[in-house]
């Protein structure tokens, strides 16, 4: 068996992401905008690699003067009917974000799945999804293939979702690039 090369890989990769991106239907992508920016505060949550991918997205939204929180931070102020929260998750079925999310539902807030999973139990609480139709843990028909392991092209893709929408935002707020670095972190 030949050793896949360096180029043979990022090309797959690179293949991979265009189509997953390409998947994504851009009136959910406007959608996710529209209420991103009438909501006060931005809550994320998720776990293992798609929480990096969150908390990636979050920390790049507040360089936006966007309020983000990941849930669980140890600042984590209280979420509000004026506060909307952002669930991660491929299946749809993982417990503490399908919990986390439930709770935020309860209290008012709106929630948002992106995931790949429209039937999981969240399709009852949610505003909307924002689906990604790559492979889950449960390899749904409709779902796209990956030759990456287990989930890494969700969270590929959702991490560069989070980067496209805050390009939208710049452009949409009309953003001057250089006032961003005032809400870049500068304890470094």
């Amino acid at each position: 068996m030949d050793k896949p090369s360096y180029s043979d890989v990022r090309s797959l990769v690179l293949k991979e992401l265009s189509v997953s991106l390409e998947s994504i239907r851009e009136e959910e992508v406007e959608k996710l905008i529209d209420i991103v920016m009438r909501s006060d505060k931005i809550f994320f949550v998720g776990v293992g690699r798609v929480l990096l991918s969150l908390q990636a997205i979050a920390k790049r939204w507040a360089h936006l003067g966007i309020k983000t929180h990941v849930v669980g931070e140890i600042t984590e102020p209280a979420i509000t009917s004026r506060d909307l929260l952002i669930v991660g998750s491929g299946s749809g079925t993982t417990l503490f974000p399908a919990a986390i999310a439930k709770k935020a539902h309860e209290l008012g807030a709106k929630v948002v799945h992106i995931g790949s999973n429209p039937n999981s139990d969240l399709k009852d609480i949610v505003e909307f999804m924002v689906r990604i139709p790559v492979r889950t843990k449960y390899y749904l028909d409709d779902e796209m293939d990956s030759e990456q392991p287990m989930t890494t092209l969700f969270e590929q893709s959702l991490l560069l979702l989070g980067d496209i929408i805050a390009k939208m935002i710049i452009d949409r707020k009309q953003l001057d690039m250089k006032e961003l670095w005032q809400f870049h972190a500068n304890l470094e």
